[in-house]
Order: C-alpha cells, then structure tokens, then sequence
C-alpha cells in the first residue's frame, strides 16, 4: 500500500494537498486535472500483480461510463472500477477507448464489444445494444437474461457490517444512504444496501424507519444527514453508511457536535476507497474488490467474444469487513 508520500512524489504535488483532495475537501483550490491526476495515482499505486504484454492487441472495445470525470471525484469508486478495466485492457493488450451512452453522438463503430460501468437508464442501454456487439456490465444488471454482469454481494455485505456493529451490543443502529436516478426518471433506483438493512433490523426487531436517512452519495449529504440525525436526543449509537464519501461528510458532523467517531458514535462505511485508512480514526469499512471486479469484466467480456457465447452470465464478488477503529462497543 502506497503512503501519501508516495502518491504525492508520484503526482508531483504536496503531502498537504494529496491528504486534502483524497478526504474530498472540497475546499481545497486546485484544479479538477489536478485531482484526477491524484486520484488515478494514487489508486493506480495500489496494483501490485504486473503480466508479460502481449505481442499484438487482440480486441477493441468501449468502456461506457456512467459518471462523468467530475463525478468520480466526489464518489472514487466508479474511478477505481474504470481505472481496473483499462489497467486489464493494456496488460492485455486491448484497445479501448470511452464512449458516452448518454450522448446520441458517441461513436462506438468498430468495437467488439463494450464494458458499462455503472447503471443505465432503458434509452442509454438500447443505444449500445443497437450496436449489436456483446455488452458486459459492471455494478448493475439490466437484464440477466441477455447481459453479462460483473456485481457486488452487497447483500452479504451490508449483512456483515450489521452483524458486526450488534456484535458490539449496538441494538440503535442507522442508516446513511444515497438516492440513484437513471435516464430522467424521478423514481430512485432500489438500492441493495438499503433493502438489506431494513430486512436484517426487521429481522433483529429494532427497524425504526425513522433513523433511515437519504440523499446524494457524497461527502456533502452525508455530513448534512448525519447532522439532521445527531439534532435528535434519542439517535443510534451506531451508522451503517452506504458509502465511503458519505461517512467522510459524516465524520464532519460527528465532530461539529462535541463528539468522537469510535469512542462515542460507530460507523461503517461501504466502499473501502483508499482515504477510508487515512481518516481519524481510520474507517471501518466494507471492501469492495473494484480491482478484482474490473478485471473480471475484461476477462467476461473477452470470452464472450471470442467463444461467440450466448447465454449470458452473472458473476458475484464477494466484499470483505476492514476492522479499523471507527467503532466501539456499546
């Protein structure tokens, strides 16, 4: 794992401004090149298994992006999962380049096939597929009657960020999520995370719908969410918070109110995007393998290619709890 240090001689900026624009400081005065540039360093940093290049490239394809680059640096995962796929492209030596499905314009003749990171509205999905090449998705699964996807258990882990906060004796348990919209609809996406928090606290006998609070992924919501749930007396003792940049603005909040994550508020996060170890205290966390995940789209998506296979696939990955110190038994 690379230090700050490292990422900062890497990207030729400072300590100060590498920890600033990795906690989403969105007050720091540096231009959106720069954080990209920080960013992709310091997750391309991480990658430590190197493959022999092949001779010739073999495929050409289209990574369809569903966040925007300004997007992707207030919510770093899909940045991870869009690194992970071109870093396998050019170990495989495939071309790609990014195509935009949300723009009627986007030219995605000549490919064999595409990688869509993201969620999809019906109108962005029935573009691609009038190519008629093999689309393989990544973090959702349109249809898996016809697509290949590459998802997250987020099930199972938001089950052991949960089991893990009760076996704490945590009985108060909230939640801090986001809303998702695809192709204009004013109807949220059903998020997982959310859906298996109310199941296991149903299951527990302790759901109270009140300690459910929802808004954007980003650090901005999680800090404004925290903030509304911490004006009640009577607030859990714990949060699951369904991502990384969420708990960051969370933390913020925590602090405002003369409290201290870990001591005397737990918090989860879900993500494990690479700040989560630097905060104070370190994020306990639920990791995704964005690394992993990437790959295995490529690999999806290069066999579907070459085998000419029709049915369809859908492959889990499984997550993995971080235990740092965000969290203190009740």
């Amino acid at each position: 794992m690379a230090t700050m240090k490292e990422v900062a001689e890497k990207a030729g900026v400072s300590i100060a401004t590498v920890s600033r624009v990795l906690n989403l400081d969105t007050t720091l005065n540096v231009s959106e090149e720069t954080k990209q540039r920080i960013f992709e360093t310091a997750e391309a940093m991480q990658y430590t298994t190197h493959h022999k290049k092949k001779e010739k490239r073999q495929l050409s394809i289209g990574i369809a992006q569903w966040y925007t680059h300004n997007q992707e640096l207030t919510d770093p995962y899909y940045l991870a999962l869009r690194l992970a796929v071109e870093k396998k492209c050019d170990e495989e030596q495939i071309s790609f380049r990014r195509i935009a499905p949300y723009e009627k314009d986007s030219d995605i003749k000549g490919l064999d096939g595409i990688i869509a990171i993201g969620k999809f509205g019906e109108e962005e999905i029935e573009r691609l597929e009038a190519y008629s090449i093999p689309i393989t998705f990544v973090d959702s699964s349109p249809d898996d009657e016809k697509y290949d996807a590459v998802m997250t258990d987020y099930r199972k882990g938001v089950w052991k960020a949960l089991s893990y906060l009760v076996e704490m004796k945590h009985s108060t348990i909230g939640y801090i999520g986001g809303e998702e919209f695809v192709g204009g609809s004013i109807e949220p996406l059903m998020d997982e995370r959310e859906a298996t928090y109310i199941q296991f606290m149903k299951e527990q006998g302790n759901l109270n719908e009140a300690f459910i609070y929802k808004g954007r992924f980003t650090p901005e919501d999680g800090y404004l969410l925290m903030k509304k749930s911490l004006e009640n007396p009577a607030h859990p003792t714990a949060y699951f918070v369904a991502s990384d940049p969420m708990a960051i603005g969370a933390y913020k909040a925590v602090a405002e109110a003369g409290m201290e994550v870990g001591k005397d508020i737990s918090l989860i996060g879900f993500d494990d995007i690479y700040s989560s170890q630097f905060l104070m205290p370190a994020l306990t966390t639920i990791k995704v393998h964005t690394e992993f995940m990437g790959k295995t789209a490529v690999e999806t998506l290069q066999e579907r290619v070459r085998s000419q296979r029709v049915l369809p696939k859908k492959i889990l990955i499984p997550t993995k709890l971080i235990v740092r110190e965000s969290c203190c038994s009740q």
